[in-house]
């Protein structure tokens, strides 16, 4: 379906919102308006949805959020546009498509929301996805070790923002602040045992001492969410055990009607 489009002018790498034109765009804000087709709501578009002209890419979705509206009071979802281009302003006819898988990674750890310690799990295993998928966009998250921060986030990125892939790094243990098992387990509409037991296996491998593992993985909506655990070292140990069968897992959550033989 091709969408009217009123854009703002904007620079390559400016996030704005888009706005139904009926409501003249959020309160205070600049930005891009949906002309047509005529809706109330601009339809939901999965984060790594990118707007074309021809084979030109315009801007791609890299988020959702709520703002307030200039008009009747009701708050707009708007998706964030981030400009892959300069846009220059007045309308344009584009085509929304997503090519791709979009990817989420979480780091869990206490000292490195405060910025005392450096995430290097997160970047690796955002390397190591990447080098077997496609990917239209990929976002890291820092939180600290709290079971209502990541509860939150994971709904919200597989739920509300629409991403395919969801990584946590930490908090698959059994010490006091390991929270992740029992944060994601209870989100999930099912399990996928079968993750979870190769990466053990991948795990006991190397060390006996991975029976204490908790790490769990399974589906939210269309997203595949996997715990990991929060050293380097096992990142690259259970995620590598799990990585062959990314592609096919996230072709199936998106109705692809291909045999699974083989």
């Amino acid at each position: 379906m091709i969408w009217k489009l009123s854009l703002r002018a904007c620079s390559a790498g400016d996030c704005l919102p888009l706005a139904p034109a009926w409501s003249g765009g959020p309160l205070g804000l600049p930005a891009h308006l949906l002309q047509d087709p005529p809706l109330r709501d601009v339809p939901f578009l999965p984060v790594g949805t990118t707007f074309y002209a021809a084979e030109t890419p315009f801007a791609r979705v890299t988020g959702h959020v709520w703002l307030p509206a200039c008009g009747d009071g009701h708050a707009l979802r708007c998706p964030l546009l981030t400009a892959l281009t300069d846009l220059p302003v007045g309308d344009v006819q584009l085509e929304p498509r997503k090519s791709g898988r979009s990817l989420a990674w979480i780091t869990l750890s206490d000292k490195g929301s405060l910025g005392l310690r450096e995430d290097t799990s997160g970047p690796a295993l955002a390397d190591m996805v990447a080098d077997v998928l496609p990917l239209c966009h990929s976002q890291g998250f820092i939180l600290p070790d709290e079971a209502r921060d990541l509860r939150a986030l994971l709904t919200e990125l597989a739920l509300g923002q629409g991403y395919d892939l969801i990584l946590t790094s930490g908090g698959t243990g059994v010490s006091p602040r390991d929270i992740s098992p029992q944060v994601t387990a209870p989100l999930l509409d099912y399990e996928l045992p079968g993750f979870r037991t190769a990466m053990l296996m991948a795990s006991l491998a190397a060390t006996p001492r991975a029976v204490i593992s908790r790490a769990t993985a399974g589906v939210l909506g269309r997203s595949l969410i996997i715990n990991l655990p929060g050293s380097l070292k096992a990142v690259r140990e259970n995620l590598g055990a799990v990585l062959p069968a990314l592609a096919h897992t996230l072709d199936k959550l998106h109705d692809d009607p291909a045999d699974c033989g083989g």
